[in-house]
């Protein structure tokens, strides 16, 4: 679940270049907005993802989480044009309008996305001694599936399937890994 979280993340990440194109364009200050709303959110997400982890870590809690990640993913299908149109007639600068549109779109899921790691961490930690093998283990393997979110989505998705594709799959990944885990919690109740 930690590389497939790893991979949803980098996937929409390379996508949001795709997604401010048609209103801000590809300059370093959009790829600077993008990565800052995603950096910053994700951070968020950790901190509240590890004070969420103190009240009874379970799989049924992380299950929840992917499927709250899958549905806020929707927010940039439903709303990103609509969103792009309004903030790029309101705002002239290219830096603070494109800013403020990923902030818009992409700052609740990612923030949510971000909950997942620490929670992992908490799921997996069986004693002090260990503790820091789990977390390593655990961010390796989501930093492996960050690193292939993005050449896949980069090098092929994109050739073959459009924006909203893409995040769709990405979502309805997360919602079957979601709901397995709950069903999984279920089974050893």
């Amino acid at each position: 679940m930690a590389f497939t979280m790893g991979f949803v993340i980098m996937s929409v990440e390379m996508l949001g270049g795709r997604i401010l194109a048609p209103y801000f364009g590809g300059s370093i200050h959009i790829w600077g907005s993008i990565i800052t709303v995603f950096m910053l959110a994700l951070a968020i997400g950790y901190a509240l993802g590890g004070l969420y982890s103190r009240s009874g870590p379970d799989i049924r809690k992380y299950g929840v989480l992917f499927i709250a990640a899958a549905l806020l993913l929707w927010i940039i299908i439903f709303f990103s044009e609509a969103l792009g149109d309004f903030v790029f007639l309101k705002i002239e600068d290219e830096r603070a309008g494109s800013l403020l549109y990923c902030i818009l779109i992409f700052f609740l899921p990612t923030t949510v996305m971000g909950f997942a790691s620490p929670y992992a961490v908490s799921l997996i930690t069986t004693s002090k001694e260990t503790s820091g093998m789990s977390a390593g283990f655990l961010y390796f393997l989501s930093t492996i599936g960050s690193a292939l979110g993005t050449l896949i989505t980069s090098f092929y998705l994109v050739e073959f399937f459009e924006t909203n594709t893409i995040i769709k799959f990405c979502s309805g990944i997360l919602l079957v890994l979601g709901f397995a885990a709950i069903l999984q919690h279920r089974k050893h109740s």
